[in-house]
């Protein structure tokens, strides 16, 4: 889409909803329905839709990733006075479902080359917390910015420890490790369907899992743990956590398009590539160790910018990119910076506050157009080059 002379041009944002006449045609079968309310059949398309593209046995869907790690966690028997630990460099609804327990966070830092959680220290982590006498319930991995945790150390690893693991896959559906798919390590997994994910539902996730027993106790306690009784019984807590069901066919209509969708991140993060990797100080978040980003969904592509060799600050080009309309954003700020958990214990490297003191998101959405990535990669040579 062009503007006149008097029409400025539409923003460029970070990651937008991409939506077309595949999901609309889907909403309006489910509104025409009569299935309005939370469930219905799109709720259950969906979930053993997105059970089989992750490979496992069954899923639950509710109303937001938020809900799916909440409810993981109890399963997991996190509660008060028991411990769990997780990555520091998060989005903060990882560390808020901990507390919704009652449980304790414990906070490790990152690999510097990829912001995923540094398996090893996790690992020695829960080893001390154990020598220590402290009683941990669970582990949270993280798969950040559409990449694959390290799963491969770090599930043998908390098996050996005797303790669960959660894994928070909010931005990693699509991609995966030597093969196998993100949301399918652990007891319990957590996908997010917020409206700036790879694909969406507006507002939703959705908890996954091999153990029967562990979707059937969410799916009871996210219907306000109803009791099965001709009129509304209850013995405990539950939780208004189900997805609607005309959601789920917005969901139905995005998971149909996931891997166009992620084909168009990976091109527009491959342009990237090719028109800044050259420049002093910038490199690729994902790009910088043995792993590759071969398996990635793409979600959102990060770069980190070298002080000792460019001029330009994640603050600066944020925003010299804002001034041009164009949305970019920091990295996630580690948790143990947070003013909420500065308390909380936190095994530090420095990897995740370096990582955040140099890291910029930039717009990946799969509806930007070519155009949309020229003007972006325009605006980033006088950012980059500390002229904007």
């Amino acid at each position: 889409m062009t503007s006149s002379p008097d029409q400025p041009a539409a923003r460029v944002l970070l990651s937008q909803a991409h939506v077309t006449e595949v999901e609309e045609k889907l909403v309006v079968e489910a509104l025409r329905s009569g299935w309005v309310a939370p469930l219905g059949p799109f709720v259950e398309q969906f979930e053993a839709a997105v059970a089989e593209r992750v490979g496992v046995a069954s899923a639950v869907a509710l109303s937001s990733g938020t809900a799916a790690l909440h409810l993981a966690l109890l399963h997991a028997g996190a509660e008060p006075g028991r411990v769990v630990v997780l990555p520091s460099m998060t989005f903060a609804a990882t560390a808020n479902a901990v507390l919704y327990t009652g449980a304790e966070p414990v906070f490790v830092d990152s690999r510097p080359d990829d912001a995923n959680v540094d398996p090893d220290a996790l690992l020695s982590t829960v080893s001390e917390l154990q020598k220590e006498g402290r009683d941990v319930a669970a582990v949270v991995t993280v798969d950040l910015f559409g990449r694959a945790a390290d799963h491969d150390v770090i599930e043998p690893g908390l098996a050996a420890l005797g303790v669960a693991h959660v894994e928070d896959a909010a931005e990693a559906l699509g991609a995966t490790l030597g093969g196998r798919p993100a949301g399918s390590y652990g007891q319990s997994a957590a996908l997010s369907f917020n409206g700036n994910k790879i694909m969406t539902t507006s507002g939703g996730g959705m908890l996954l899992s091999n153990d029967p027993t562990v979707v059937d106790r969410a799916r009871y306690l996210a219907t306000q743990a109803r009791q099965p009784a001709p009129w509304y019984e209850h013995t405990e807590v539950g939780y208004n956590y189900r997805m609607s069901n005309l959601l789920a066919a917005l969901g139905v209509g995005q998971l149909s398009r996931l891997d166009e969708m992620i084909g168009r991140r990976r091109a527009i993060r491959e342009r990237y590539a090719a028109a800044l990797a050259h420049l002093p100080g910038v490199s690729f978040l994902g790009r910088l160790g043995p792993r590759r980003d071969d398996e990635d969904n793409c979600w959102l592509t990060c770069i980190l910018l070298d002080p000792a060799a460019t001029p330009s600050t994640p603050d600066s080009v944020i925003e010299s990119l804002g001034s041009a309309g164009i949305e970019a954003r920091h990295l996630w700020k580690p948790m143990h910076l947070q003013p909420m958990y500065r308390s909380a214990r936190m095994v530090d490297t420095g990897a995740s506050a370096d990582l955040f003191a140099r890291g910029v998101t930039l717009p990946s959405g799969s509806a930007l157009s070519d155009a949309d990535i020229d003007r972006v990669i325009e605006a980033l040579g006088p950012a980059l080059s500390g002229a904007g």
